[in-house]
């Protein structure tokens, strides 16, 4: 995989966020991720924003600690999802701080409501290809898939990133094809449901398509 620019590693110097970078950066705790969640200025927090998701995946990738790419995989539970899409939710949805934001409402959504997931999930079977992307165990339910997005995450510090979003995206896409199977089911007893359903679907294939763009941005260097 080609090398891919990122702001925290220019050498060591200081930026508006607070956040001093380094040749080796460092994993920034969670009270500062906050700390910059809770900034006034929509384009100083964006900027800090893209900032920390650089300075968190190079940071993550060079820590050999299992145990700190550990707190990075379990950053919603330390900061708490509301946190996390405040820094991360309005960025740009092929970029590096969007495609992170994307991981982390997956696996923050699949931990919620688990037996839906697994449910629309296994309707999604048909998708054979993207279901071996996805990596899911068979069959899959609440614990398989909520281990599933742990593992996606991981690989976002620890493999290649491009692939964790490819990962992620072929999840996406097999449960929007279990929610739009579920929608057709629902349709004519219930068609607000089905309506619904079908509208969630539409934005998770649009999640699936943004996760594959920013693997491809980030295999050619694009990726901000």
């Amino acid at each position: 995989m080609p090398h891919h620019r990122s702001p925290a590693g220019r050498g060591a110097s200081s930026s508006a966020s607070g956040l001093t970078r380094h040749h080796r950066p460092r994993v920034s705790r969670p009270d500062e991720l906050a700390h910059f969640a809770g900034g006034e200025d929509p384009q100083e927090v964006a900027a800090a924003a893209s900032r920390l998701a650089h300075a968190l995946v190079t940071g993550g990738r060079a820590e050999e600690d299992p145990a700190v790419v550990g707190r990075l995989v379990g950053l919603v539970g330390e900061l708490g999802v509301e946190t996390l899409a405040e820094l991360w939710s309005d960025a740009p949805a092929v970029s590096l701080a969007g495609a992170l934001w994307r991981l982390y409402a997956l696996q923050e959504a699949t931990a919620r409501d688990g037996e839906r997931w697994a449910a629309w999930y296994r309707a999604g079977h048909g998708a054979h290809a993207a279901r071996a992307v996805a990596g899911a165990v068979e069959p899959p339910g609440p614990e398989e898939l909520r281990r599933l997005t742990d593992t996606i995450l991981t690989g976002a510090y620890r493999s290649d990133l491009d692939v964790a979003f490819e990962r992620a995206a072929a999840y996406a896409r097999v449960a929007a094809l279990g929610q739009v199977n579920h929608a057709e089911a629902a349709e004519a007893a219930d068609p607000a449901h089905a309506a619904r359903l079908t509208a969630r679907a539409a934005r998770l294939v649009s999640t699936a398509d943004a996760l594959e763009a920013a693997a491809r941005g980030w295999r050619d260097g694009s990726l901000d």
